[in-house]
């Protein structure tokens, strides 16, 4: 059948309408041509894929039903099912070190710029679990792709710098203990605020009531405190 090159949009619409109706079939959904857009959909969608069920267990068809997209689509975008894995590990850690940039540490006390350090990462992990099962899945990998993203290792440079001259001020001002690796402050606060939601699970069935106290304020306090004796001269 030949198909017009022409046509008339008045014509045209109850033929459209009666295609679109017959079968009781709906209107495909329209598609706009923004890769940037179908990219962040992608990523959101395959985030929660990863975090829930692991590299192994992560399906692209679940993801392509879920952005109403293709699998050809989403290995156009990112090559393979290793390569979305690997670019939303990048898309966590990147918005992670993104906002811990906006807390201007340099504009407080030293011990006022910890403190609000040590509250945001804990603040921040509780409310983004999936980040952490992100990590903790990266972990049952034992770093495999992490350890090919240059971007997440350059992303984590801000963080201890921005550690190593908070703990310096206060060194200078007679505040901090000297001997301290910057790098081991990190790793205590992480190891702290973590813990909270990678065993919120498991310590809740152990310690019933206690679960709820882990994500307190006070819990929060605590933490907080630790860290700052820890490094307070």
């Amino acid at each position: 059948m030949n198909e017009l090159v022409h046509s008339n949009k008045e014509t045209d619409k109850p033929t459209r309408r009666k295609a679109a109706e017959a079968g009781g079939a709906k209107a495909a959904p329209t598609r706009t041509n923004d890769p940037a857009r179908t990219m962040a959909g992608i990523l959101e969608v395959a985030t929660k894929e990863f975090a829930d069920k692991g590299l192994s267990g992560a399906r692209i068809d679940a993801i392509a039903e879920a952005t109403q997209t293709s699998k050809r689509m989403i290995y156009y975008y990112y090559g393979s099912k290793e390569g979305l894995y690997l670019a939303v590990l990048e898309e966590s850690y990147r918005r992670m070190r993104q906002i811990e940039g906006d807390l201007h540490l340099d504009d407080l006390e030293p011990e006022a710029a910890l403190r609000r350090l040590v509250e945001f990462t804990f603040d921040r992990h509780a409310d983004n679990e999936d980040f952490i099962r992100l990590v903790m899945n990266e972990n049952i990998q034992q770093g495999t792709f992490l350890a090919q993203s240059t971007s997440i290792q350059q992303l984590n440079v801000p963080a201890i710098e921005a550690i190593r001259r908070l703990y310096q001020r206060g060194v200078e001002q007679g505040v901090f203990r000297e001997g301290l690796d910057p790098v081991d402050i990190h790793a205590s606060i992480s190891a702290l605020t973590f813990f909270n939601v990678s065993n919120r699970h498991t310590f809740g069935l152990i310690f019933k009531d206690k679960a709820r106290s882990a994500q307190s304020a006070d819990r929060r306090a605590s933490i907080t405190d630790m860290v700052v004796r820890f490094v307070r001269k």
